[in-house]
């Protein structure tokens, strides 16, 4: 593989401490990497030295000649009087960049329903984040590097994502270098996976699931002082192996010497048990809603919903924004009422909500971390075992010195640790999770389902953290067009049913999809133009139908590609007879782009 770029003996420090010592990587054609580590440990920073952004204190970054880099910041600095179409597209013209197929997938799949006139002032934090992401991947660049992009995307943006990098380059072209805590998509889109940790980067092989194998071989000869991450790492890999088999068929992941790590490992959960203390603390009823209505005025929010929620009942809730899915939690606790149907409630039901706010913090911000959970509780059950609030603090990853901090220097990720741990002490029957992960990174992330596992209630969780709702519920439903749909199939199958809704255009999908992978420009001139209403249904009809073909005959070019670039050398009547296929996929690409661009143009009038 060519080298695109090394970094070699880099040294950073800051005032208080020392980032990098002595740091040496590089990066090859076809690398995907996926940077993981605690938060505050460097995996920012680093990506900002190896994009030429920030300076070493010693040590040097040197790249190929030629070597192009995108870059996507935590923090998206748009001018906000910009236009969405010209942030995206730039000043090319319509015809040059709808007949690219790169730039169609990514307005389809990130920016359907932003406005294209819009100024980014206009915008929501959420759309402003799409639109840079957006105008990043329309770029064709070697190395990209993405520093949390799946901020603000919900489940089916994520997985286009992921789709959309897998098949960006060719196997041995292009290298992605990404930081996130989301483990599914760490898990889809890189094979190799950095450490940040203690000033050093440590390599692994493979994505998160061979990366959590790895380590906890690492760690089985590690001190006693690590002898709770480990406990932790394996319970982890347990899940890994257990609860998502999938993710063990990369070649990577040793599924022999998985099996043997976990052999003794008990399930995440022992559900029997946890049933029988939820319903001794809760009695037979928790919620029951009874084909309920909620509506605001004349807007219908959702539709005769049935729900009879159990004593220890896990359940995850997927939708896309605006589907419903706040509305329908504020329908279990009463803080919403229902318009229609009846809503009845145990007698003995007690709610706690961790939210996205953390304002139940502020009455706390100039105490000591200390001080505020010892008004609590001076104990608390966990696994059947009896732990102290400073031990559950510790668990949950607070160091001696971080408990006699005051609550308003606390990071965001440990104001996030620190409510959780106050709502447990507390002692709910019935959790709401409400996009719980946000501040968090994986250590933590594992850690707090570590701690969820022995929680003997009712959980209910709103995420688009596809890795967390599947690792702490064992049953997801959607909120699709107002009305609850059961998903045995979990979020896979959702992903499916929200295919199909955009697909097909029904009733049942919640997102605006008269794009459906043409720009918004094209369908706003739609309705500018001298077409009868049937004859515009028709076109973007077509147009729609146009688009799909499109993406499949990209795929089907990249497969051909791939097979190409694996295939002997040496068999050149082979290799003569896929540059055939490869020039009859181009061909009818060409073909299909042509029809596109007069659709698009009858539309425009």
């Amino acid at each position: 593989m060519a080298h695109l770029l090394g970094a070699e003996a880099l040294h950073l420090e800051f005032p208080t401490r020392v980032v990098f010592e002595g740091v040496t990587l590089g990066i090859d054609e076809g690398s995907r990497i996926g940077v993981v580590g605690r938060n505050g440990d460097g995996k920012s920073t680093l990506l900002s030295i190896l994009a030429g952004r920030l300076e070493p204190d010693s040590g040097r970054v040197t790249t190929r000649r030629g070597v192009t880099m995108g870059v996507l910041d935590q923090r998206d600095i748009l001018p906000l009087d910009a236009i969405v179409s010209e942030v995206i597209v730039g000043d090319r013209e319509e015809h040059e960049w709808a007949g690219d197929s790169r730039i169609r997938d990514v307005i389809s799949g990130l920016a359907t329903d932003i406005p294209w006139g819009s100024t980014i002032n206009d915008l929501s934090g959420g759309q402003r984040r799409r639109v840079a992401l957006a105008a990043l991947l329309v770029g064709d660049w070697d190395i990209l590097f993405l520093d949390e992009p799946t901020n603000h995307l919900d489940v089916e943006g994520v997985a286009w994502l992921a789709e959309h990098l897998k098949r960006r380059w060719s196997s041995n072209q292009g290298a992605l270098v990404v930081v996130t805590h989301d483990r599914w998509f760490l898990d889809e889109v890189s094979t190799d996976t950095w450490e940040v940790h203690d000033g050093i980067v440590e390599p692994f092989e493979g994505g998160y699931a061979a990366y959590v194998l790895q380590r906890v071989e690492r760690d089985r000869s590690a001190s006693v002082t690590e002898a709770k991450r480990q406990n932790l790492m394996k319970k982890e890999l347990a899940w890994l192996r257990r609860g998502a088999p999938a993710r063990t068929a990369k070649p990577k992941f040793r599924i022999e010497a998985a099996e043997t790590l976990i052999a003794d490992e008990p399930p995440v959960r022992d559900k029997v048990a946890l049933s029988q203390m939820a319903t001794s603390r809760l009695g037979k009823q928790v919620v029951d809603i009874i084909e309920a209505d909620v509506s605001y005025g004349e807007r219908q929010i959702l539709k005769n919903i049935e729900w009879r929620i159990a004593p220890g009942e896990r359940t995850g809730i997927l939708g896309v924004n605006g589907a419903g899915k706040s509305t329908l939690l504020k329908l279990v606790t009463g803080e919403v009422e229902a318009t229609a149907g009846r809503v009845t409630r145990g007698k003995t039901v007690k709610f706690a909500i961790l939210d996205q706010q953390l304002s139940d913090l502020a009455e706390f911000a100039d105490e000591r971390v200390n001080t505020v959970v010892g008004r609590y509780r001076t104990s608390y059950v966990s696994g059947g075992k009896e732990m102290t609030p400073g031990q559950l603090l510790e668990r949950l990853g607070f160091t001696t010195p971080q408990l006699q901090t005051a609550v308003k220097d606390l990071s965001g990720g440990q104001k996030r640790r620190l409510q959780l741990l106050l709502i447990l002490l507390d002692e709910p029957n019935v959790l709401i999770l409400d996009e719980p992960t946000n501040d968090l990174d994986t250590d933590m992330l594992a850690a707090m389902e570590d701690l969820l596992d022995t929680w003997p209630g009712t959980l209910l969780v709103v995420s688009h953290d596809r890795y967390l709702l599947e690792r702490v519920t064992d049953m997801q439903y959607a909120v699709i067009g107002g009305r609850m749909q059961h998903l045995p199939g979990g979020v896979d199958q959702y992903l499916a049913i929200r295919r199909e809704a955009v697909d097909g255009q029904g009733e049942a999908t919640d997102r605006p999809t008269a794009t459906q992978g043409a720009s918004a420009s094209v369908v706003a001139a739609a309705k500018a133009s001298g077409l009868s209403g049937a004859e515009k249904r028709n076109a973007e009809k077509e147009l729609a139908s146009l688009d799909r073909r499109l993406k499949k005959a990209g795929v089907e070019r990249q497969t051909l590609l791939d097979t190409f670039a694996a295939h002997d050398p040496n068999d050149y009547a082979g290799l003569g007879e896929l540059q055939k296929q490869v020039a009859a996929v181009e061909s009818k690409a060409e073909e299909l782009e042509l029809a596109w661009l007069a659709v698009s143009e009858k539309l425009e009038g």
